[in-house]
């Protein structure tokens, strides 16, 4: 995680103006996607610079954690009521601090698209350790492609994405989701064959 992290403290005066054609045109749409019917006590995991934060359901109480304390200093002003309650925090996904069955449910968006494939099956693990049994954990993530055009395009893509982020269109996290002992509900996707929504459950 160290390389990550390094990353994104380097990236984090820019991530916002390098995310907002996409932001515009893709994200903005899709964020609340990932909270529709949530509720209680929920983990944003992998905040970044808080774009999340004027998603979150009126209902819930967000706790919100990233690596980068660049990328948290961001979200503390993206995010004033969530950070006045002191629930943003520097922690790895891997090795959060919370106690077990902590929250109702958790989110990431496009952070499992960013961790190593050594680092798939920890993190969800620690997710499903954090989120109560019977509890939902969301997830938005970029895959590579079946559509040749578009297939051509993200090999074309992949050498920026991966300096830029430490990204890949190949993690597939969804195929990960049983090793990490946890049940896959749905999983559609929501830009074209390039974009997925992934609803995993904590078994009871």
């Amino acid at each position: 995680m160290s390389s990550l992290l390094a990353r994104y403290q380097r990236i984090a005066p820019y991530y916002d103006f390098l995310d907002a054609p996409f932001e515009r045109k893709r994200y903005s749409a899709l964020r609340p996607l990932i909270f529709a019917g949530l509720g209680g006590r929920l983990l944003d995991a992998g905040v970044g610079t808080g774009r999340n934060c004027s998603y979150y359901p009126a209902n819930a109480e967000v706790s919100a954690i990233d690596t980068s304390p660049a990328m948290l200093s961001r979200a503390r002003q993206r995010c004033p009521t969530v950070a006045a309650a002191g629930r943003l925090f520097q922690m790895d996904v891997t090795a959060m601090r919370f106690p077990a069955h902590s929250f109702d449910a958790a989110t990431a968006t496009f952070l499992f698209c960013v961790l190593p494939d050594d680092l798939q099956v920890p993190a969800l693990r620690e997710l499903g350790r954090v989120v109560r049994p019977g509890g939902l954990i969301r997830l938005l993530e970029y895959v590579r492609p079946h559509h040749r055009l578009r297939r051509l395009i993200t090999r074309l893509w992949q050498p920026w994405i991966a300096w830029a982020y430490g990204a890949s269109f190949d993690r597939n996290t969804e195929a990960r989701v049983p090793e990490a002992g946890l049940e896959l509900v749905e999983s559609r996707y929501v830009v074209d064959d390039l974009v997925k929504l992934l609803t995993v459950r904590v078994p009871a």
